[in-house]
């Protein structure tokens, strides 16, 4: 199987949606009549994608049940999917980078990252963006979005040049790393490869300081986003229009 092109994050707790997500992870509850992950694959796929892995963890067996080994909803081109199942290999999930230094073996040299319980089903994945990423120094290209009610405060400056910052150009405000962004696996060269003791490992710090370093470009997007991260922002998704 060709390495994947992308890691959809699907192995967390999903604490603040709790009690739903006790009996049910949270990448399949119901939005829009299908499983919340299944719009980032179906935008995946139509943006062309060879093939993705999921990272599984809490109750991962569902969603390896849910979605098997290739994603076809007959509306665009089938999906190879795997798995890195750190529920199963280590008890738990091993945070944001510990899962993707678990999953490198299985990915290309450069892939996208996306949360698989975020809804932004208008984003596009375009090819062309991972092909001038591959060709370019970075480590990593973030995607933006508007500040929503519950990040007021933004992750990200971005600069003129299109440089990912730690603090906003003056004049300007941070905005908020919409969880999609492209990688390169360098960016995780200090961690094991393939992350055999199930280090655990948050991304943010290596974020912050590839920015510091100026490795990080970014650009805003607005189209359609929700971080779907409590019951209520899944509510409000699933009333009708």
């Amino acid at each position: 199987m060709k390495p994947a092109q992308a890691i959809v994050l699907a192995a967390g707790r999903g604490e603040r949606m709790r009690p739903l997500t006790d009996t049910c992870p949270k990448p399949l509850l119901p939005v829009r009549g299908r499983p919340l992950m299944h719009w980032p694959l179906q935008a995946l796929a139509r943006g062309g994608c060879n093939g993705v892995v999921i990272n599984t963890a809490w109750l991962g067996g569902q969603i390896q049940t849910r979605f098997g080994a290739l994603f076809d909803d007959g509306a665009v081109p089938p999906l190879a999917l795997q798995y890195s199942d750190e529920g199963r290999d280590f008890g738990g999930a091993l945070e944001t980078a510990g899962g993707i230094a678990r999953a490198l073996p299985l990915l290309d040299e450069v892939f996208w990252v996306l949360a698989g319980d975020v809804f932004a089903p208008d984003f596009p994945f375009p090819q062309q963006a991972l092909r001038e990423f591959a060709a370019g120094p970075r480590l990593a290209h973030l995607w933006l979005v508007p500040n929503p009610e519950h990040n007021p405060g933004g992750d990200f400056g971005l600069s003129p040049a299109g440089l990912a910052l730690n603090q906003a150009v003056p004049g300007d405000q941070r905005h908020t790393y919409s969880t999609i962004g492209l990688y390169r696996r360098a960016l995780f060269a200090d961690l094991p490869w393939g992350n055999p003791q199930g280090l655990k490992a948050p991304l943010a710090p290596l974020l912050r300081a590839a920015v510091d370093n100026g490795d990080i470009s970014a650009e805003l997007y607005r189209g359609p986003w929700t971080d779907v991260g409590t019951p209520q922002r899944l509510a409000q998704l699933n009333q009708p229009t």
